[in-house]
């Protein structure tokens, strides 16, 4: 049979139409089993040429966590990425595709033993580092490896903050660079993160002139870096437009160019931006409700196996099949018997069938990554196309 789907041009806002127009072929007189994530290669290729090219002297370091689907990492191997990891469980696969440990490096600035050994045992030589403990671990299993500061910076305006967990202010960053030189380590550099899905980007800003400080500091210690890892945060459209790549990496370029050495080595770290934008969920609907005064509809993938970051406040956008009709507002949710199990309120779209499809735009990085099979639901899988 054939799919009817009604483009709109919020959803063309939201994702191409090149990476729609992959999709609906695909589901074109196909019957497919859902939950099924679609990944669109080319359009993973277009956003690694565009990631990093306005920053001069910069390196690109996939961060796996985003979406680690074999065939993902299949594809930002043979595009020459590098990979950044927190764990064995992560490097595992890119030792089965011979990655390199010149192009691996870790940020997680706490790391497991079991991990370090593993990964010096590979030959891997970067670190992220914020406490005494860490350079302890470091300097026992990783001697003479090369370290990097993980410094707090602000994080407001970022949809999924990460700056209560890890990094450290400017007067414990000198200590901390003091003794992991004084413990044999390569205190080569600083990192930060502004958040993930930061939308505003003058988070950078202020991160870099916090980095500028401490590299400032650093130099009157005698120490001389080489490097400055800005993390990822680069965001996506879900439900509204973006400050785009192009704007923010100028922005970037401009402040490090003015501030720091030329031949400073930059690192960069996005996930979501490779392939946020370049997934698309195929659910089914499989339920729908009145409850009071609200529509529900339920699909077959939800918090617990693919949607996770709706909680943390991700709105997503979603495309109804068959979905000529007037739109009004429904409360999305998953399958499970859990009432946490709720993606979206006021969700506004026309009335979807029992038994029809129901498309998620921008549903590439943080979903199967994060998903269970709670209450007996499969993890979806995903399809290269």
């Amino acid at each position: 049979m054939t799919r009817k789907f009604k483009l709109e041009r919020a959803h063309a806002r939201i994702a191409s139409k090149a990476t729609m127009f992959k999709v609906l072929k695909y589901l074109d007189r196909r019957r497919v089993e859902t939950p099924l994530l679609l990944i669109d290669r080319d359009k993973i290729r277009e956003k690694v040429s565009l990631v990093g090219s306005g920053i001069r002297n910069s390196r690109v370091y996939y961060a796996m966590k985003a979406n680690p689907d074999r065939g993902v990492l299949k594809l930002m191997d043979s595009l020459g990425m590098g990979f950044e990891i927190a764990s064995e469980g992560e490097l595992n696969p890119l030792r089965a595709l011979k990655v390199a440990p010149d192009r691996i490096i870790s940020s997680n600035p706490v790391k497991s033993v079991k991990f370090l050994k593993a990964a010096a045992k590979y030959g891997l030589r970067s670190f992220a580092f914020d406490s005494m403990e860490e350079v302890e671990k470091l300097a026992r299993f990783v001697p003479g490896s090369n370290v990097y500061i993980r410094v707090a910076v602000a994080n407001e305006g970022s949809e999924w903050p990460l700056s209560r967990k890890f990094g450290v202010e400017l007067d414990i960053a000198l200590k901390l660079i003091d003794y992991a030189r004084e413990k044999g380590l390569n205190p080569a550099g600083i990192t930060f993160h502004v958040g993930s899905q930061c939308l505003n980007m003058y988070n950078w800003d202020t991160a870099l002139y916090k980095a500028k400080a401490l590299w400032e500091m650093a130099e009157r210690e005698g120490v001389k870096m080489s490097l400055l890892n800005i993390g990822g945060g680069y965001p996506i459209n879900y439900t509204k437009g973006v400050v785009g790549v192009e704007a923010i990496e100028r922005n970037i370029d401009r402040i490090i160019r003015d501030n720091f050495p030329s031949d400073i080595e930059v690192m960069i770290e996005p996930g979501r931006s490779l392939v946020g934008d370049a997934g698309v969920f195929v659910s089914s609907v499989i339920g729908k409700a009145r409850r009071g005064h609200e529509n529900w509809v339920q699909i077959d993938v939800g918090v617990f196996n693919g949607l996770m970051e709706s909680i943390g406040g991700i709105k997503y956008t979603y495309l109804v099949e068959n979905g000529g009709g007037k739109k009004k507002g429904f409360t999305v949710a998953g399958p499970s018997c859990d009432s946490f199990d709720v993606m979206g309120a006021e969700v506004q779209m026309p009335e979807p069938e029992v038994g029809g499809l129901m498309l998620i735009l921008s549903a590439g990085a943080y979903t199967t990554c994060y998903a269970s099979e709670f209450n007996g639901f499969p993890i979806p899988k995903t399809k290269i196309i």
